[in-house]
């Protein structure tokens, strides 16, 4: 596969399934426990999102999660992971027999995070965007006792801002500075990314979380591509002005969270780290992967807390990760 066009700045296609699973159905699809299943990649950070946040509202049970493999090739991810290669519940040896049965001329990405309809096993939605939005707000029948709200009515108009810039500048920002066809677009997309980093470590300076004094649906964005910075993009997708661990607030921001339940605790770096320097073989040609960088510094004090802020707010922080979901022991720091 190639992700860069020579010459070119990258556009991603953000051409979605976006029909909705709602409390009332109204889109044909309401939501039902046990009925739909989350695919995911740990490697992917827009599929994190949903992990992290279906973790912090505690609905492991209401939507069960399927686990693709690290890596994927031109038709779509696999399951690598499963026994026989198959997702046990859906029977299917790649997400793009979901997306075929939805729509048997589908030409658009096999992305993930897909939520899909297991008595039908078509795609219902690929809208990562809106997954953890109706997560938060057409899930909260199915919330554990003490979810937080990630996504609260007073908050979002300013989540919804923050959200937009962050997006636009920071999380498809590293893209298109990874991805660019021209030194012009590498330089203009690196000087975009790296001054609204500078622009969010001095919001961050002086606040514990992105918006208000508990954590929200914007800081899980902002973390995803975070948690990944040092690993991939600073080198893969040459965006080193600086390691993120050389930049102290969002050093510490970023520390912060990962200590965080619900956060760290979803992250594989092994995953990480395969999937981008092996599927950008374009990029990467030599699929060699990086053996650093050292994990251990997520573990050390941050010191965050002299900001105060209350990270569920008045709820509590989620159980701790069932064995079935748990990240391997060895792809990741956090304590077994």
């Amino acid at each position: 596969m190639r992700y860069v066009s020579p010459g070119r700045e990258y556009a991603r296609d953000s051409r979605y399934l976006t029909t909705r699973i709602t409390a009332d159905g109204r889109d044909g699809f309401p939501v039902e426990p046990g009925r739909y299943r989350l695919v995911v990649a740990r490697a992917c950070p827009w599929a994190s999102r949903a992990v992290i946040v279906r973790r912090l509202l505690g609905l492991e049970g209401a939507l069960p999660m399927a686990v693709a493999g690290p890596t994927h090739d031109d038709r779509s991810w696999t399951f690598e992971l499963d026994p026989g290669g198959r997702d046990p519940v859906l029977g299917i040896e790649r997400l793009q027999e979901a997306y075929l049965a939805r729509d048997p001329g589908y030409d658009r990405g096999i992305t993930v995070p897909a939520i899909v309809d297991v008595p039908t096993g078509q795609v219902v939605t690929n809208d990562f965007a809106r997954i953890t939005l109706d997560l938060s707000l057409e899930w909260s029948a199915h919330h554990r006792a003490g979810a937080p709200y990630p996504y609260s009515r007073a908050l979002r108009p300013e989540i919804d801002a923050v959200n937009e810039v962050v997006y636009e500048e920071v999380n498809n920002g590293v893209y298109r500075a990874g991805f660019a066809g021209s030194q012009q677009a590498y330089a203009s997309a690196y000087e975009r990314l790296f001054a609204r980093l500078d622009l969010l470590a001095e919001r961050l300076a002086a606040s514990r979380y992105l918006v208000g004094d508990t954590i929200t649906e914007a800081d899980v964005r902002l973390f995803t591509t975070l948690v990944r910075f040092d690993a991939v993009y600073h080198g893969h997708f040459k965006c080193n002005r600086r390691k993120l661990s050389e930049t102290p607030v969002l050093w510490a921001y970023a520390r912060d969270l990962f200590q965080t339940p619900g956060f760290g605790d979803t992250v594989d770096f092994d995953h990480i780290k395969r999937h981008y320097y092996l599927v950008h073989d374009d990029i990467n040609p030599t699929g060699i992967v990086p053996a650093g960088p050292d994990l251990s510094g997520w573990l050390t004090p941050h010191g965050r807390e002299a900001l105060g802020g209350r990270p569920f707010g008045d709820g509590s922080p989620p159980a701790p990760v069932s064995a079935e979901e748990s990240v391997p022991a060895d792809h990741t720091p956090m304590p077994s």
